[in-house]
């Protein structure tokens, strides 16, 4: 978590102007801007400013940016905290999965303690069956082995305790747009 703390900053600044929602695996963290909602999970609910389940206490189409960070790991049933991510996220809004690697060596330090880990193919399957458009490449974050924190980013998950995976909210228009008429040219010269 604390190899995060930058990727979490950068996706509240995002969007300035707009409100943000970071769902965490556990209170005490330091809250990033003054536009965001930080709630975190426990006992299968959301505490925070607000308390609440699923579906969240927000308006459809009203956040920015929401990041998950490691909640879907947890008690929260992934899917369903996926759609209610699509249904409050603006239309252009993005997603900010930060998720355990299954494939890490550092998973030895968390196995058999309660969060679960998926590989990202499975997660850019879930995202899009939520109704978002996920980027093709996870970014590996957080330590190898040790553990020392590491914000560096890598292309591709790794080896890396945690990588991010970020989708955006791609609505279409209700009005159909109209295909521009094709410009004709006559195939030869009138004879004169």
């Amino acid at each position: 978590m604390d190899s995060e703390d930058e990727i979490v900053r950068r996706a509240g600044d995002e969007r300035p102007g707009q409100p943000w929602l970071r769902l965490m695996p556990t209170g005490g963290l330091a809250v990033v801007g003054e536009r965001e909602l930080p709630l975190y999970v426990h006992g299968g609910a959301f505490h925070g400013p607000v308390r609440c389940g699923l579906p969240l206490p927000l308006a459809s189409e009203s956040i920015g940016t929401v990041v998950l960070q490691h909640v879907a790991d947890g008690p929260v049933a992934a899917d369903a905290m996926l759609e209610e991510a699509a249904r409050v996220l603006v239309p252009g809004g993005r997603l900010w999965l930060l998720a355990l690697n299954p494939l890490a060596p550092y998973r030895l330090r968390w196995l058999r303690e309660g969060p679960t880990a998926s590989e990202p193919i499975r997660w850019r399957r879930r995202l899009r069956a939520a109704g978002l458009v996920p980027e093709a490449v996870s970014q590996g974050v957080g330590p190898r082995w040790d553990t020392v924190a590491n914000a560096t980013l890598q292309q591709g998950a790794g080896m890396r305790a945690a990588y991010l995976l970020r989708a955006e909210k791609r609505v279409s228009p209700l009005t159909p747009i109209r295909p521009r008429a094709t410009l004709r040219i006559q195939t030869g010269v009138p004879a004169a």
